[in-house]
């Protein structure tokens, strides 16, 4: 699979993320009979990918109704025709490197937001022996509400730029070998997706409920079937899968 975006102005049929159709290619014996067009037997004369618009009638599949490429049964989670609806997809990311992403990505966020907070004094809150009242005070200010916006901005931004532009993948899930990838078709996500998706995934946590919403997230990822899905992912429409291929 390869990382490189199309070039300007190239077709966005182009996008070397988005699959190809292209006719299962499996050993056949010398005279044997050619499997029908409609799919493998038994699946109906229809296959997951068939496209609603091309013809085929079926109702379209994880990659946006196109034949997958021939592909490691084994590793791509079950063979072409099948009921599986991962077969075609690349492997999904597994749950421990995304967090192990996810971490990367917030300490690189982080240290500079909090240099800069030392410039201004954004750590007395922490740090400047205050009672509680004080504490409580200064959390409910204009400056501590000035601070969230100028996080929300960075940890948006960072999550939106990154995902958008360079191939699905922020520093951290490069580092990690995984990309974020359309669920439909398998494209790199366009910025209204990545915007979307990050501001699901952030605003409620520097808001508001910073532990009970990455509790949330942690639970929907682990317990979506069968794409692994935050709610973040499900608001932009996407997967995190594989890139080491």
């Amino acid at each position: 699979m390869s990382n490189d975006q199309p070039p300007p102005g190239q077709s966005p049929d182009d996008d070397p993320f988005r699959k190809k159709p292209q006719e299962p290619q499996g050993p056949q014996e010398p005279g044997g009979p050619t499997p029908p067009p409609g799919g493998a037997p038994g699946s109906g004369g229809s296959s997951p990918y068939d496209s609603p618009l091309g013809g085929a009638g079926g109702t379209g599949g994880p990659y946006g109704g196109e034949r997958p490429p021939p592909y490691d049964a084994g590793a791509y989670g079950g063979p072409y025709g099948g009921a599986d609806p991962l077969a075609g997809m690349p492997p999904l990311a597994s749950f421990g490197k995304r967090v192990l992403a996810r971490l990367i990505d917030m300490i690189i966020v982080f240290v500079p937001l909090f240099l800069i907070s030392l410039a201004f004094g954004g750590v007395e809150v922490a740090t400047g022996g205050e009672d509680w009242d004080e504490v409580t005070d200064r959390m409910n200010s204009g400056e501590q509400w000035l601070w969230s916006l100028i996080s929300i901005v960075a940890y948006v931004g960072y999550d939106t730029l990154m995902t958008s532009k360079y191939n699905g993948r922020t520093l951290g899930k490069k580092i990690m070998k995984l990309r974020v990838a359309m669920l439909n078709d398998g494209r790199v996500p366009d910025i209204g997706s990545s915007l979307l998706r990050a501001l699901v995934l952030w605003v409620p946590a520097l808001v508001c409920c910073y532990c009970l919403w990455w509790l949330l997230i942690i639970i929907t990822v682990l317990a979506d079937k069968p794409y692994r899905q935050g709610l973040h992912d499900k608001a932009g429409k996407t997967v995190v899968v594989s890139a080491a291929q």
